[in-house]
């Protein structure tokens, strides 16, 4: 089994603009540059060798010292072979990943998970707007660098029956996220 997917891992790299590919166990990851995602989905998706008709999930990791910070990952199941593929692509804050709802209609929430939380934009999205956080939050709070503790408190008044929204009071050096992380191979600064 290892074998036949390194082969069809191999063949992929033929047909379509693969950075880079590996086989973990039953499952191929290949890296592709954001603008060929769609096409690549799409072929995968159409097919008949493909046949991956099935989006699982859509992911998102931030990398602050990357110039392009964002890796959105897509997992990919081909129900009939119970066959799984991830592709992996990258962005940064300014370009936009294009949308793959028309492909997969089950990337909607996803893509909007992704905007709410990363702030990475999806061109063509029929309905980018905030899922988890509240319309009038500001920021990203899966990215590294969004203030641990925020900048706002909000608590339920007894006496008045109102949600009332307070500054936090903490020194200055708690607000500031360093990247130095002591156990890290890289030590990095931000």
């Amino acid at each position: 089994m290892f074998h036949s997917l390194i082969i069809y891992a191999k063949s992929l790299t033929r047909l379509l603009p693969v950075q880079t590919f590996q086989v973990f166990g039953h499952e191929i990851v290949i890296s592709v540059s954001k603008n060929y995602l769609l096409p690549t989905l799409t072929f995968l998706h159409h097919h008949s060798n493909g046949n991956y008709q099935m989006l699982t999930s859509i992911s998102g990791v931030d990398y602050p010292e990357r110039e392009e910070r964002f890796e959105i990952v897509y997992d990919l199941l081909n129900v009939r072979s119970n066959s799984r593929i991830r592709i992996k692509t990258h962005t940064d804050e300014i370009n936009p990943l294009p949308s793959v709802v028309s492909l997969f209609t089950s990337a909607n929430w996803w893509e909007r998970e992704i905007w709410d939380l990363f702030g990475v934009f999806f061109s063509n999205h029929p309905d980018l707007r905030r899922i988890l956080t509240d319309y009038g939050f500001e920021g990203h709070p899966l990215r590294k660098d969004f203030p641990l503790s925020g900048y706002f408190e909000l608590r339920y008044d007894e006496d008045q029956r109102v949600v009332v929204c307070e500054p936090i009071e903490l020194s200055q050096e708690f607000r500031s996220f360093d990247f130095h992380i002591p156990w890290s191979q890289n030590n990095i600064s931000g």
